[in-house]
């Protein structure tokens, strides 16, 4: 296959390629789904999408890519979008690595969403195509076989960059691999402060078709039902927080999060027992796409994982929304809510408290929110992305900068 010159690069725009490992809702896909739509719309650089499945099983949902989130964002901004037709988990047969294989074939630059599709990439003839891999995980070791992909590829010079969207994630993947830190530059998450931002409306209508009286506490989990968002513990944390404010309402949504989990239903009978009312109280809504209004309805936003996070896209969004984060201290959460007070340990008791007090001290946090709110903006994460692109994108004719 024949690469481009830089001349004819820089004439069109570079031709970017995302790889995703499939359509299914979760931080990192929306937050690389926004950097792609703000490059598409701010600069010359041409940019598509290709998901390696067309179908995604997920803590027990399947979902078809058409049906998700940021593919119907892709393909309403115009971004070409496309899925190979197979399930996830199944095999990549010839005809799939063929597909790939000339999208890779027909891009100046690849970029990988995460780590996993690069055992599909390893199997293809890229015909120099440079790799520029999105990393948004603080445990490298939680898919081995994929980072053992990401080690072997910037081995042999494909992978010419790690972007890490955490501090927390350099330093674990430098650790584990001994990458580079010049490959594994670091461009923090942002959020589209158009779409989340405060409103008195979204807040009295969620709250009034959820049933949840104006004036009471409501503390909202958004995350999948996964062991790394520690859903027990949040559970745990809501009783004891019901028995010190009996009058609130605590919402869960995302994948999983739903009555017809049997898990999640069964920790939810165990764990929420001795709370009267609890029936009205606890909302489980599963996936939901209208995460901005979520985050108005709520006073609190919840963040309890053990480990894995790097810079959780819901702090980010419940801050732009002018909502109150409390979150246990995984990856850079601490140094993104800027408020130890913000910050909780792993006891239940422990967590409640920090939410009550976070609930007291609600104005004088949005206070500083509020004040910090345009820093949240994923402008500064698009246009880092545009000059990463435009650097590796043109590296056969241009020296790599360090």
């Amino acid at each position: 296959m024949t690469r481009r010159t830089r001349s004819t690069v820089e004439r069109g725009g570079a031709r970017v390629l995302s790889v995703y490992d499939g359509f299914f809702t979760g931080g990192a896909r929306i937050q690389h789904t926004t950097v792609v739509t703000g490059l598409h719309a701010t600069t010359q650089q041409r940019h598509s999408v290709l998901g390696l499945a067309r179908t995604t099983t997920r803590e027990g949902t399947t979902q078809t890519a058409d049906r998700d989130g940021s593919w119907r964002r892709l393909a309403g901004a115009g971004v070409p979008v496309g899925a190979l037709d197979r399930a996830s988990g199944s095999a990549l047969r010839r005809h799939h690595l063929a597909a790939l294989e000339r999208a890779v074939g027909a891009a100046d630059l690849v970029l990988s969403l995460k780590e996993q599709p690069l055992a599909a990439l390893r199997r293809i003839d890229a015909a120099g195509t440079p790799v520029v891999v999105s990393l948004h995980r603080s445990d490298p070791e939680h898919h081995e076989a994929a980072v053992t992909d990401l080690v072997d590829l910037v081995d042999r010079g494909t992978v010419a960059a790690a972007v890490c969207c955490a501090r927390s994630t350099q330093r674990a993947y430098h650790a584990a691999t001994g990458i580079p830190l010049a490959q594994l530059p670091v461009v923090p998450n942002g959020v589209d402060l158009q779409r989340f931002r405060p409103s008195a409306c979204e807040r009295r209508d969620v709250r009034r078709e959820l049933g949840i009286d104006p004036a009471a506490p409501v503390v909202l989990l958004s995350a999948r039902f996964d062991p790394m968002k520690d859903v027990p513990l949040f559970l745990r944390a809501a009783a004891a927080f019901a028995r010190r404010r009996p009058d609130a309402h605590v919402v869960l949504c995302g994948a999983g999060m739903s009555a017809a989990n049997p898990e999640l239903a069964g920790l939810v009978s165990a764990t929420l027992r001795g709370w009267s009312g609890a029936q009205d109280r606890v909302h489980l809504l599963g996936i939901r796409a209208d995460m901005p209004r979520l985050h108005n309805a709520a006073d609190v936003v919840a963040l309890t994982s053990a480990y894995g996070e790097a810079a959780p896209l819901s702090l980010l969004e419940a801050m732009a929304s002018g909502t109150v984060p409390v979150t246990t201290d995984v990856g850079d959460a601490a140094a993104m809510v800027g408020d130890a007070r913000l910050v909780t340990g792993r006891e239940p008791g422990a967590v409640a408290l920090a939410w009550e007090a976070a609930l007291d001290a609600r104005e004088e946090h949005l206070a500083r929110i509020l004040r910090d709110r345009p820093g949240l903006s994923e402008r500064h994460c698009v246009d880092a992305y545009a000059a990463i692109a435009e650097r590796h994108a043109l590296r056969d004719v241009l020296p790599t900068a360090v």
